[in-house]
C-alpha cells in the first residue's frame, strides 16, 4: 500500500530526467587512433593521459617518427603554482591556493592546427596549520594529483570533440 505513493512520485521524476536529454557520459570516441605527445611524453600528465586513452588510442613512444602519428598533442607548458591567499593578524600563513596551468595544442604531423593553443587551469584552496605540516604536505600532493586528473579528463573531452582530422 505504501509503494503506490512512492511510485507515483518517482515515475514523473524519471520521465522528466529522460525528457530533458540527461544521459550518463559514456566512453569517448576519437577521430584518430594514433597520437604523439610532445615534448614531455614521460611527464606525470602525459603518463596519466596515456593510461586514460586505454586501448582505443595508441600513444606513440618517444623516438618514433611523427609521420606514424595521425595527430600530435603539443604540451607547451605545465606549470604548478602555490600562492599565499590568507594570513592571520601576526602575519603567519593560514591559506594557500594551489594551481596547475596546462597549455596545449593539437595538430596534424604536417603542422596544421586542429585545436589552437589553449589553456586549462585548475585551482584549489588549502588551509595551513603549523602544527600539522606533514599532514598538510600530504593533502597538498593529493590535491595536485586530483587537479591533474581533472585536467586529463578535460583534455580527453576536448580531444574527443575533434570530429575530423582536417585543419581548422
Amino acid at each position: 500500500m505504501q509503494r503506490r505513493p512512492l511510485i507515483a512520485l518517482l515515475l514523473p521524476a524519471g520521465l522528466a530526467l529522460g525528457g530533458c536529454g540527461f544521459r550518463l557520459r559514456g566512453s569517448q570516441t576519437y577521430a584518430f587512433d594514433r597520437i604523439a605527445v610532445l615534448p614531455h611524453p614521460g611527464g606525470p600528465l602525459a603518463i596519466e593521459l596515456r593510461r586514460s586513452f586505454g586501448p582505443a588510442v595508441q600513444v606513440l613512444a618517444p623516438g618514433v617518427p611523427l609521420t606514424q602519428a595521425q595527430v600530435v598533442l603539443d604540451m607547451f607548458q605545465e606549470q604548478r603554482e602555490k600562492t599565499v591567499v590568507g594570513v592571520n593578524a601576526s602575519g603567519q600563513v593560514r591559506e594557500f591556493q594551489l594551481r596547475i596551468r596546462v597549455r596545449f595544442g593539437l595538430r596534424t604531423p604536417q603542422g596544421q592546427a586542429l585545436i589552437a593553443p589553449s589553456d586549462i587551469l585548475q585551482q584549489r584552496d588549502i588551509s595551513f596549520n603549523e602544527s600539522a605540516v606533514l599532514a598538510k604536505e600530504a593533502e597538498e600532493s593529493l590535491l595536485y594529483r586530483d587537479m591533474q586528473s581533472d585536467i586529463v579528463q578535460q583534455l580527453l573531452r576536448r580531444l574527443a570533440a575533434v570530429k575530423s582530422l582536417t585543419p581548422l
